[in-house]
């Protein structure tokens, strides 16, 4: 709010009492009073007397003084321990437009105005959001996307479901938001795809934990099984990883780790695995309870991990813990994350990057044997495995389990095992390729891409074990429970009995008549 002399242009009216007298006037009738008014009216009483002198400034000093003075009133004016305000700003969120914008006007004044100090800590910009198809949206083309539509559904439920906040919040965080993301039908219904696996794998944590006690059923951490030890350094990398990403905004990051760590090591490893040891042993087996252990350690980190992308799922599951969480249980947002969860070391990475090198080789070669008919699940094969790499014939050699399912195992923990690891009934590691060849069909041998290793699959030799559905030798040879059952299901189904005062009813199986 400058005034010039009409003639010169040089000499400058400028001061407080301007100053103070425009305020007023902006006060009570908006900065437009500036254009509206005369000069007379603009001037204090000091100088209105002298009105035919100067020329109100109609230069624009910047479009983006304003908004880029901001910090002024909305943090600067507002530092107190009451209002919780910090000059300067944690962070200025706004579009990649704003580089030369609201970000660098708002730099220039703070700068200026209090001795070279940014208005803020970190700067973080974003793309924009476009349809599905990278047009921008708009209501002429119809190809708004409403998001409260996404999350309360449309009025036919069929074809526009309601998915819920958190699968919208997962489509936000799963984009890489330094650029333009798109978003549209078919890209909601797969972000819900992602938001039902990680749902299904919270499940089937909290299921295997309906009769574990953290106080009385974990298993010391130097007691457990190398796998175990493995999956928790594994969880403390992946918690750590999340942690790092979100600490530094990088939420797409963060995301994608936790849908990595939930299919690839849980679902098609570490939990597949589980499945024989948690469904199979004895309830008090230590390979159960180790196994359960780790569970509770994955459920409490996958829970923290997920709460600040996906709040709702999160509390869900806290809210339906089998058990009382350690410290303040009330909320997955009270308290923290464990230290331990964060701090578990890294543990025989590669020996067990290797078994999963293995296992997709044979998985591979499976798929063959399964087109061919010649198998159905894993369980119906056995494997045949050679490598002349010394390295890895220790390591599948240390993990070479007994010829038959015993219990307690004699070669291994019944856990560090190829035969559990690759879920097969028999698992052979032989001294040539010769002798992989001589025992599987040229058609289900292969060399495999990941390990390196000669492998072959075959047809499981055995009897198949009505409980676990192994194969083996010894199946029915011990007739207390019937005739399909293996020493391993055997002793299980007799610990049951021993601890519930309950006699095990051989299920009558009878014939289907023939017609």
């Amino acid at each position: 709010p400058v005034f010039y002399d009409r003639e010169t242009f040089t000499e400058v009216l400028l001061d407080e009492s301007t100053l103070e007298h425009v305020q007023g006037i902006f006060t009570e009738h908006g900065s437009d009073a500036w254009w509206k008014m005369d000069e007379v009216d603009l001037l204090p009483d000091k100088y209105k007397g002298e009105a035919d002198k100067w020329i109100k400034g109609t230069d624009t000093m910047d479009v983006w003084f304003d908004s880029g003075s901001s910090w002024a009133g909305v943090v600067q004016e507002r530092v107190s321990n009451e209002k919780g305000l910090s000059y300067p700003a944690d962070l200025y969120l706004e579009g990649s437009d704003q580089h030369r914008g609201w970000f660098q006007s708002s730099l220039l004044t703070s700068v200026a105005a209090n001795k070279g100090q940014a208005p803020y800590k970190a700067v973080l910009t974003h793309g924009f959001v476009l349809d599905e198809k990278g047009f921008k949206m708009s209501k002429s083309l119809g190809n708004v996307v409403n998001p409260l539509q996404v999350i309360e559904g449309g009025n036919n439920k069929k074809l526009e479901p309601a998915y819920g906040a958190d699968v919208l919040r997962l489509w936000v965080a799963s984009v890489d938001y330094a650029g333009d993301v798109r978003v549209g039908n078919t890209i909601i219904k797969q972000t819900f795809e992602s938001y039902r696996k990680l749902r299904n794998t919270a499940r089937y944590l909290i299921g295997n934990l309906a009769d574990y006690d953290p106080s009385a059923n974990a298993v010391p951490y130097e007691e457990l099984p190398s796998m175990d030890k493995w999956m928790l350094g594994t969880l403390s990398q992946v918690l750590n990883e999340v942690d790092d990403a979100l600490s530094k905004y990088q939420f797409s990051r963060a995301t994608n780790e936790v849908l990595r760590f939930a299919t690839a090591d849980l679902s098609n490893f570490y939990l597949d695995v589980a499945k024989d040891r948690l469904y199979i042993s004895a309830v008090d087996d230590a390979r159960r309870r180790s196994c359960q252990t780790v569970i509770h350690a994955l459920l409490e980190g996958f829970a923290k991990s997920v709460a600040p992308i996906l709040p709702h799922m999160a509390e869900d599951i806290w809210q339906n813990l089998p058990y009382k969480a350690e410290g303040d249980d009330s909320s997955v947002f009270e308290g923290g994350i464990s230290k331990d969860l964060v701090s578990y070391p890294e543990f025989d990475t590669e020996r067990w990057n290797l078994v999963r090198d293995v296992r997709t080789d044979v998985n591979q070669l499976l798929e063959v044997a399964r087109q061919d008919k010649l198998v159905g699940a894993s369980l119906d094969a056995a494997a045949y495995i050679y490598t002349s790499d010394e390295n890895i014939r220790k390591v599948l050699d240390e993990l070479d389990g007994d010829e038959s399912l015993i219990t307690p195992s004699v070669k291994t923990n019944g856990v560090d095992e190829l035969r559990t690891a690759l879920m097969m009934s028999q698992v052979k590691i032989v001294d040539s390729e010769e002798e992989v060849a001589g025992a599987c069909d040229a058609a289900y041998v292969a060399k495999g891409e990941l390990s390196g290793c000669t492998i072959g699959v075959k047809k499981a030799e055995g009897t198949k074990c009505g409980r676990c559905w192994f194969y083996d030798k010894e199946v029915g040879t011990h007739n207390n429970y019937g005739t399909d059952i293996c020493q391993r299901c055997d002793e299980a189904i007799s610990s049951w009995e021993e601890e519930t005062g309950t006699k095990f009813e051989t299920p009558v199986v009878e014939e289907t008549p023939v017609a």
